[in-house]
């Protein structure tokens, strides 16, 4: 099928295919376009010239999360799109690489795939497993000894990801090394103490007390949903984006009656909420 896109601030509009049933070879073929089509930029094009790794880094991380909105949308048509955007920027930063005669895409997919190799021994070695989490363990346990065994368990951790995001990863990483409730249960146990020990701190007045045991209890909330099997950063999202559509709705109804919501007293703001449940927004 064809799609038409419009970009709106430039004013063009371009149409693309997606095919679900390309080759091997017609993928081949599309990458060495995109490569191609980078190296014109670069050489022809003012501003894709001028970048470099520090001019390109915020762009990128807005990248990721438009990526981010169209999956936890299960938007096919952007994520497809999203998808591009970030490969054009994993092509940019190896393309800026190379011009410095540091490395280039080839050096990138190498060791991409070396590392997959490595970490992946029940596929290409001769080490069994019975599932997906000791595939995770085998996994933490291989990346320890890519540094000779030197590198910190939760080294690994970006300091820049995002603290709900970085807490799961935390979790994961102990998790893979044997520091780990028995059951979920003992998680569970964790939230409720860590509760009753911020609202003590409330009671006190005490506000640096209270806000490290708030660290506490969203680390052991995000511990409960790991070990269900949850993802407590898409669980947030969806409470965002839940809580962005009522309350729309609650200011649409205010401007449908000639009101803001500064008029409405609190009674009224949760009439309109409880309708727009009601609707299933």
């Amino acid at each position: 099928m064809y799609v038409l896109f419009a970009k709106v601030r430039i004013n063009y509009y371009f149409c693309f295919k997606i095919s679900t049933m390309s080759t091997r070879k017609e993928q081949m073929e599309a990458f060495g376009r995109f490569l191609d089509v980078l190296d014109e930029l670069r050489e022809k094009c003012p501003w894709d010239r001028k970048q470099t790794n520090e001019s390109l880094r915020p762009n990128t991380i807005e990248e990721v999360y438009e990526l981010c909105d169209a999956l936890i949308n299960e938007d096919d048509m952007n994520i497809c799109k999203e998808l591009g955007d970030v490969l054009l920027h994993v092509g940019f930063y190896a393309k800026i690489a190379s011009e410095k005669g540091k490395f280039d895409m080839k050096d990138v997919c190498d060791r991409l795939c070396e590392k997959l190799i490595f970490r992946h021994p029940h596929v290409f070695g001769t080490v069994e497993v019975e599932n997906a989490a000791q595939v995770s363990e085998n996994w933490e346990q291989l990346k320890l000894r890519e540094k000779g065994g030197n590198k910190r368990v939760l080294s690994g951790v970006p300091s820049g990801l995002p603290s709900i995001v970085k807490a799961y990863r935390i979790q994961e990483k102990a998790r893979n090394v044997g520091f780990e409730w028995d059951d979920a249960q003992g998680a569970w146990s964790k939230l409720l103490e860590e509760i009753e020990e911020l609202k003590a701190e409330l009671d006190c007045g005490n506000l640096d007390l209270a806000e490290a045991e708030l660290g506490d209890l969203l680390f052991a909330t995000i511990n409960v949903a790991r070990m269900n099997g949850l993802s407590p950063d898409n669980a947030l999202e969806r409470t965002n984006q839940k809580f962005i559509r009522r309350f729309n709705y609650v200011e649409e109804g205010a401007i449908a009656q000639g009101r803001n919501l500064k008029e409405m007293t609190l009674e009224e703001m949760d009439s309109l909420w409880d309708e727009a449940k009601r609707k299933g927004l």
